[in-house]
C-alpha cells in the first residue's frame, strides 16, 4: 500500500509500471518518496513562516498545507516531465529549466527552517536591534519635549533670579539701616535719629516688596513646575505607546534580516542539503540507465504517435484525391454544349436585369 502511494507521487504510469519488474517499481516508489518528504517538509517550512506572521496556528497550518501540495504538485511535475532519451545532450537540456525551478523551491523551503533553527541566535540579534530602537525611539521623543521643558526650567531660574536679586536689595538696605543705628555709616550717630527711621522705612516697603514678589514668583514657579510634569508626563506616555511597536518587531522580514547578519556557511549548508533533496528525484532520472518502463513509455508513445500520423497522412491523400476527382468532373461538365447555352441564357437575363434596375434607378433621381 505504501509502496503503491510512493509510485503514484512519483507521477509515473502505475498501468505500465505493473508490467515492470520489481526492481524498477523500487527504483519509482523511491523516486515518489523524495517528492512526498519535500513536500512535507515544505509543509512545516511554510507553517512556521506563516506562524510568525499571523501568530496564528490555525492559519499557519492551513496555508501550510495548500503551499505543501502545491511544492507536491511541482515537484511530481517536474519529475514525471523527465523522459529518457538516447542524446544525453537532449536530457540536459530538458532538465535544465527544471533544475532552475527545483533550485526555486529549495531556496523557498530552505529559508523558514533555518528561520526555526537558528532561532536562538536570531533571538538575541533581535534583542539588541530593539534595545537599539528602543534607545532611539526615546531619543526622538526626547528631542519633541526637551526644548519646551528647558525652556520652562529657564524661566523657573530667571524668576529665582529675581527673586535673588531683590533679596540682595532688602539685605543691603538692612545693613544700611542697622550701620546708621550703630553710627558706623552714614551719620556716624548712634541711636535711631530722623535718618534711621528713613533707612528703615525705605527697608520695611523693599522687604514687603520682596515678600510679594516672593509669592507671586512661588506661584509662578508651581504653575510652570506642573507644565514641566504634564510634559513629562507626555513624553513617558509617548515611550510607553510605540514600546509595543519595537517589541513586537520579530515578524517575517525582521527575522530575516537577522539571519542575514549571521555567519553565512551554515545557512548555506542548510541551503545545499535542501537543494540536493529536491533535485535527487531529478538526477535519479538523468543518472539511471533507461529501465524497463521507459522502454514501455517509448513503445506506447510510438505507437500512438504512428497512428496519429498514419490517420493525418490518410486524411491528406483522401483530401488530395477527392480534389482531382472533382476537378476532372467539372472539366468533363464545361466541354458540354447543353451546359454552355444554359448559362449564357442565364447570364444574359441578369444582365438585362442589372440594366432595368439601373435605369429606373437614375429616372427617380432626375
Amino acid at each position: 500500500m505504501l509502496k503503491q502511494f510512493f509510485i503514484i507521487c512519483s507521477g509515473a504510469d502505475t498501468a505500465l509500471l505493473k508490467e515492470c519488474s520489481e526492481g524498477e517499481q523500487n527504483k519509482y516508489a523511491g523516486i515518489g518518496a523524495t517528492v512526498f518528504f519535500t513536500a512535507l517538509m515544505a509543509c512545516i517550512a511554510a507553517s512556521y513562516a506563516l506562524y510568525t506572521v499571523f501568530d496564528n496556528y490555525y492559519t499557519a497550518i492551513g496555508f501550510g498545507l495548500i503551499w505543501g501540495l502545491l511544492i507536491f504538485n511541482l515537484d511530481r511535475y517536474i519529475v514525471s516531465t523527465i523522459k529518457k532519451r538516447n542524446n544525453v545532450l537532449d536530457e540536459l537540456l530538458q532538465a535544465t529549466p527544471r533544475i532552475l525551478l527545483a533550485v526555486i523551491i529549495a531556496i523557498v523551503i530552505s529559508k523558514p527552517l533555518e528561520l526555526k533553527i537558528f532561532q536562538k541566535e536570531i533571538d538575541q540579534v533581535l534583542l539588541e536591534q530593539k534595545n537599539e530602537l528602543t534607545l532611539a525611539n526615546k531619543s526622538q521623543i526626547a528631542e519633541q519635549y526637551t526644548p519646551q521643558i528647558a525652556q520652562l526650567r529657564s524661566e523657573i531660574l530667571a524668576i529665582n533670579d529675581t527673586v535673588a536679586s531683590k533679596q540682595g536689595e532688602v539685605d543691603a538696605l538692612y545693613d544700611t539701616y542697622i550701620s546708621e543705628a550703630e553710627g558706623t555709616a552714614g551719620t556716624k550717630l548712634l541711636g535711631k535719629g530722623p535718618v534711621y527711621q528713613e533707612k528703615r522705612d525705605k527697608h520695611d516697603a523693599a522687604l514687603a516688596e520682596l515678600n510679594q514678589l516672593k509669592q507671586s514668583s512661588q506661584d509662578k514657579i508651581t504653575a510652570i513646575e506642573a507644565e514641566i510634569v504634564n510634559l513629562q508626563g507626555l513624553q513617558k506616555e509617548s515611550e510607553a505607546n510605540t514600546q509595543p511597536i519595537i517589541d513586537n518587531f520579530d515578524g517575517l522580514m525582521a527575522r530575516v534580516n537577522a539571519l542575514s547578519q549571521l555567519p553565512w556557511l551554515p545557512s548555506f549548508f542548510i541551503f545545499l542539503l535542501f537543494l540536493a533533496i529536491e533535485t535527487s528525484p531529478i538526477f535519479a532520472k538523468l543518472l539511471s540507465p533507461r529501465g524497463q518502463y521507459d522502454f514501455l513509455l517509448e513503445d506506447q508513445e510510438s505507437t500512438i504517435r504512428t497512428w496519429t500520423e498514419q490517420k493525418l497522412s490518410q486524411r491528406q491523400l483522401l483530401l488530395t484525391a477527392d480534389n482531382s476527382l472533382n476537378n476532372k468532373v467539372y472539366e468533363d461538365i464545361a466541354d458540354q454544349e447543353e451546359v454552355y447555352a444554359y448559362k449564357h441564357k442565364k447570364a444574359k437575363e441578369l444582365m438585362q436585369l442589372q440594366a432595368d434596375a439601373f435605369f429606373k434607378n437614375q429616372k427617380s433621381i432626375l
